[in-house]
């Protein structure tokens, strides 16, 4: 794969003269439009052997861009903050806004390779973590991301006269470290583990340029042309979409968007099968309250807790009850050791990254708990509902919160979603008992209203998000609601033996 960039391509400088000039103009027009239209970010990974020209080519595409609207990310070990979280929450907090350029010194791909290459990891776990890489690149295209990397290729031949040469020179002899020596004697080994990379995770949603780093007039040429051609091609690919959203739009609008039949054999599903008859009486929940908070205050300081981290997402019917329950929770824990994230509709800097963004931020790190109140699940529920968003993109993101739940917990997290679950005749004397109340009627809001005019297309939303996101490692408890007292017990008890069997 490598044998194209080992032939010893070359430009002169009169022609690199000629044509750098004109790609800084291109370049800087293009970036103009992502800044105007901010609707693409720009994802640039650059990777490269030792002595291939890496790092000085991402300081020459700091230079081809106004530098104000572009960020370089370097390669760095994870600190404390991100070593006890997964390892790709700091790609997620680093990732740009649209409209803006980042520049990853290898990115994601920085612990797979180093692991593969130094031994720490076998070939079939290198692939798990490529596979990954693959579906969060995809992820963040289809959010509208534009993803560009860069591989630097040298000879073994080539590699070894560059670093000699800079070695010689007293201006550049601080370049090159006993390091790099150490990966130059490896490069067979590397070469192999950089092809099996490129070759694995360059799609069609992020292909991998693989350019020769001998000569530099060449090298940057290339970049630059590279540059031009994919963000031209990426700026016009969004005016397509965009019409195309349009279209759907008016077609949505002109006929009103029904949720499609679920596969079921009979009338009964996991909505209609719940007893919302059940309760408990005032002295079993007096009992019963103290108890399970009392197993989660012991369970939240016991040693193995120190190691993992926990999730909780709330969702549920408006008025449901999930503040309560949420609240039961917080009064057993040290205030130091959890937090509770509301969710809103998103901000004009969360609508500026990929949808997940808001939710990979707030992840705990080890030892700590954050509790949801709603969840990345809105993707599926409200934004379904609502028609904010196409078909095709709720449906996909069934499997992108899938793949997100999994990546948590095999990096060591803990799981637990709740649904809570109230009858529409029990909402309506809820709504109507906040009304009464002065200090509670900040919980009425019109969109209140308008959810429950839409009841019957949230409970389709409903059956199919369980059924297509409940899984072994991640899965859906739904909440008899009708009573609050056992409402809040159930969760407590929930909570207290998921933990329970996730630190066994």
């Amino acid at each position: 794969m490598f044998e194209s960039a080992e032939i010893g391509n070359s430009l002169s400088r009169s022609a690199y003269d000629r044509e750098m000039p004109r790609l800084r103009t291109r370049l800087i027009e293009l970036q103009t439009q992502l800044i105007e239209r901010h609707r693409t970010e720009v994802l640039i990974v650059v990777g490269g052997v030792v002595g291939s020209g890496r790092s000085e080519t991402a300081h020459l595409i700091g230079e081809l861009f106004d530098p104000r609207h572009v960020e370089v990310v370097p390669d760095l070990p994870p600190n404390d903050e991100e070593a006890c979280r997964p390892p790709m929450w700091r790609y997620w907090r680093q990732l740009p806004a649209k409209g803006r350029i980042g520049v990853f010194f290898y990115g994601w791909y920085a612990g797979p390779v180093g692991d593969r290459i130094g031994k720490r990891s076998d070939i079939a776990h290198f692939d798990a973590r490529l596979e990954g890489i693959k579906r969060f690149e995809e992820m963040v295209v289809e959010e509208g991301a534009l993803i560009v990397k860069f591989w630097f290729h040298l000879s073994r031949k080539a590699q070894r006269r560059r670093l000699e040469e800079l070695e010689a020179d007293p201006e550049t002899a601080w370049r090159v470290t006993k390091e790099d020596w150490a990966q130059a004697k490896s490069y067979r080994r590397i070469r192999n583990v950089a092809e099996r990379m490129v070759r694995e995770t360059s799609t069609g949603a992020a292909p991998w340029f693989v350019i020769e780093g001998e000569d530099k007039n060449y090298r940057e040429i290339a970049v630059a042309r590279t540059l031009v051609d994919e963000i031209s091609r990426a700026i016009a690919a969004q005016d397509d979409a965009r019409a195309h959203q349009r279209r759907r739009r008016r077609e949505a609008q002109e006929h009103r968007f029904t949720p499609p039949p679920l596969a079921t054999l009979g009338s009964t599903d996991v909505l209609s099968a719940l007893d919302l008859t059940q309760t408990l009486s005032a002295a079993e929940y007096k009992e019963a309250l103290p108890y399970w908070q009392g197993r989660l205050a012991k369970l939240s300081r016991e040693k193995k807790m120190r190691r993992r981290g926990v999730v909780v997402a709330f969702e549920g019917y408006d008025a449901a009850g999930k503040g309560g329950a949420i609240r039961r929770v917080s009064e057993a824990l040290d205030t130091r050791c959890y937090r509770i994230v509301p969710i809103a509709a998103p901000t004009d800097e969360e609508r500026a990254h990929p949808y997940l963004w808001r939710f990979w931020r707030h992840i705990p790190s080890r030892g700590r708990m954050v509790m949801f109140d709603r969840s990345w699940y809105g993707r599926v529920l409200v934004e379904r509902v609502d028609n904010l968003l196409s078909e095709v993109d709720w449906r996909r993101a069934y499997a992108e919160i899938n793949e997100f739940e999994q990546e948590l917990v095999e990096n060591g997290l803990i799981i637990v979603k709740f649904f809570l679950v109230v009858s529409p005749e029990e909402q309506l004397r809820r709504f109507r008992a906040r009304e009464k109340v002065p200090f509670k009627r900040y919980k009425i809001t019109p969109d209140d209203w308008h959810n429950r005019e839409k009841r019957p297309d949230y409970d389709a939303a409903v059956i199919e998000m369980i059924q297509r996101t409940s899984s072994e490692l991640a899965p859906w408890t739904l909440v008899e609601a009708e009573s609050k007292q056992f409402a809040r017990i159930k969760v407590l008890r929930t909570l207290v033996e998921s933990i329970e069997a996730a630190l066994r």
